[in-house]
């Protein structure tokens, strides 16, 4: 790939077959950015979910849906990013590709009103970082420096419409429920002692 492209070769072959060039590379000098807008900051913040691609130290992909409160994303500055880490089933395959292979990319979607944003970057994980105290029941908090931040074309995106957050998300003052899962005498025995100790 060219230092001054977005693209590489396998990106121009298929462009150049469907004679696509000119509109990916106006696009890219259009709407392709390095830090965040205030409407992006706005778009991002009040989303309650995303998903996130990482790839291990081979290159095999893994992708993952991340929800929490509108506002569990943060943009800190024009190109950071924090998240925190919510309890989950403990296979850690997202952030434990992560530390192997710190190139992420993230896609968040509103169907209520078509809209996605696309953030590619590196991520970081801290388990000491100072913002985890201002994210109820963050285990750590990811930071991810963006690189490429670029709008999507929404119209495959069908129109739906939120009845409720999750009763798991996190949030200030409130223990979320055990998930039925946890609860299953196949895993019990393999759950973490914090967790067997919530199902007394």
């Amino acid at each position: 790939m060219a230092s001054d492209s977005i693209y590489h070769d396998g990106m121009r072959h298929l462009q150049d077959a469907r004679e696509t060039r000119p509109i990916a590379d106006r696009l890219e000098q259009v709407t392709v950015r390095s830090a965040f807008t205030d409407e992006d900051r706005a778009f991002i913040e009040r989303s309650a979910m995303f998903f996130i691609a990482t790839a291990d130290a081979e290159g095999r992909p893994d992708c993952s849906y991340k929800g929490g409160l509108p506002g569990f994303v943060r943009v800190l500055d024009e190109r950071t990013l924090a998240i925190p880490d919510y309890d989950g089933n403990g296979m850690y395959r997202t952030w434990g590709n992560m530390l192997v292979n710190p190139r992420v990319g993230l896609l968040f979607l509103d169907f209520e009103n078509p809209k996605r944003i696309r953030v590619n970057g590196t991520a970081q994980l801290r388990e000491d970082d100072p913002l985890r105290a201002e994210f109820p029941g963050a285990v750590f908090i990811v930071r991810v420096a963006a690189e490429l931040i670029f709008p999507n074309c929404p119209r495959y995106l069908h129109k739906m419409k939120l009845l409720e957050h999750s009763a798991y998300a996190p949030r200030p003052e409130y223990k979320p429920p055990v998930p039925a899962w946890k609860t299953f005498e196949v895993f019990r025995d393999a759950l973490p002692a914090r967790d067997r100790e919530e199902d007394k």
